[in-house]
């Protein structure tokens, strides 16, 4: 028998919400829903990540996008929630079939033993026929803690079930050379290297709080994990279906051919920085062909507050970021140590250790494809 692929759609709020009255938009969720019963009677599993639950909340409790802050939009999105998750019931239960909610938050994605439990979970309803609707848990999170836009959520789940599709829908057909305002503006078809079109993508919608750039970001992690990613308009007949069998505009995020494994993907692609490291050039030039360890004679400086099993970036001295790998310490131990360099790791931890700070097996390089994050302002000036 073969085995069904399964395709994760992220859906802004835009399309999901009227901007002006901030109710839903049943219209499109008919068109939508219409769509993804179709796909599934023809063997696909279908994820929706979600937004609108903050932007069906504010009218509830007298803000706007504007107005609100962090507190009111943790509120709006207790309000909205219920109203997006019943449209969402309702419209689906006229094509025949039930949804169910998965409310996520960055730990979730970031500690590997929730990561793997809510996988789990995901499969779960998908072995029943159930639609997984899943969306980041506005209600508790903080600006710290929150993954902060859909659209990384939802390549981080398309990593997490290993799709074969990630289409990510939004109110243009696709990417642009510029803005799209810019009449002389092109339509980009296909994408190998996202890092060639981040400079033309500033910019976020009213509603949403991520534009262009985080849909690229996206891209990036989902191609990583060898998944195609779409970047297509919303506002249309079968929205789906058009991109999967190539009668509608959209661009297409081509995957890596040779992606990451499971486990290295989820090391590779962060959603916050828990720590960083910078590392001597020796190092640094033989991350990505060496088979070693980073040992505590390595480490230059270090970054961030961070527990053993926490995914550290690796930096050279040049600020440039190399790898990513899981720390077999915490900072304050691994400070410690680097700050003692001729005492004994042991005499210093009270425990036996090698002092290895990420073993070989736990540290990928990064390649040319990967969007590196920044060194941090105390990494750069230390």
């Amino acid at each position: 028998m073969t085995k069904p692929k399964t395709i994760v759609v992220k859906i802004g709020s835009a399309l999901l919400a009227n901007q002006e009255l901030l109710t839903p938009r049943y219209g499109f969720l008919q068109r939508m829903m219409e769509d993804i019963a179709h796909l599934r009677s023809e063997g696909w599993n279908v994820i929706v990540c979600s937004s609108g639950s903050v932007a069906l909340g504010l009218r509830i409790i007298g803000e706007t996008p504007e107005s609100a802050g962090v507190s009111d939009k943790q509120a709006a999105a207790a309000c909205g929630m219920p109203l997006l998750l019943n449209a969402y019931k309702q419209v689906g239960h006229e094509f025949g079939f039930d949804i169910a909610q998965v409310l996520l938050t960055l730990g979730d994605f970031e500690d590997h033993r929730r990561f793997l439990n809510t996988r789990n979970t995901v499969h779960r309803l998908l072995e029943s026929g159930i639609m997984p609707i899943v969306n980041e848990n506005d209600t508790i999170t903080t600006e710290e803690i929150r993954v902060g836009d859909n659209d990384r959520l939802a390549a981080k789940v398309a990593q997490m079930v290993g799709a074969s599709d990630f289409i990510i829908l939004t109110g243009v057909d696709g990417l642009y050379d510029r803005n799209p305002d810019d009449p002389e503006a092109k339509f980009v078809a296909e994408v190998h290297d996202v890092n060639q079109y981040m400079d033309a993508t500033k910019g976020k919608s009213t509603l949403g709080t991520g534009g262009m750039a985080t849909k690229l970001q996206a891209a990036n992690m989902a191609q990583e994990a060898g998944v195609t990613t779409w970047i297509a308009q919303g506002e249309v007949d079968r929205p789906l279906s058009r991109v999967l069998d190539r009668t509608g505009r959209a661009t297409k995020v081509i995957p890596n051919p040779e992606p990451l494994s499971g486990w290295d993907s989820w090391i590779a692609n962060r959603l916050q920085m828990a720590g960083s490291l910078v590392v001597n050039e020796s190092v640094a030039s033989n991350i990505a062909t060496g088979d070693r360890p980073i040992r505590r004679s390595d480490v230059i400086s270090a970054d961030g507050d961070f527990t053993r099993g926490d995914v550290l970036h690796i930096y050279d001295n040049k600020g440039i970021e190399r790898a990513r790998g899981l720390s077999d310490f915490t900072s304050e131990e691994l400070r410690v140590m680097i700050n003692n360099p001729d005492t004994d790791a042991e005499q210093l931890l009270g425990y036996r250790t090698k002092g290895e700070i990420i073993r070989s097996n736990n540290l990928v390089a990064l390649d040319t494809r990967h969007l590196l994050w920044d060194a941090p302002a105390a990494l750069s000036e230390g």
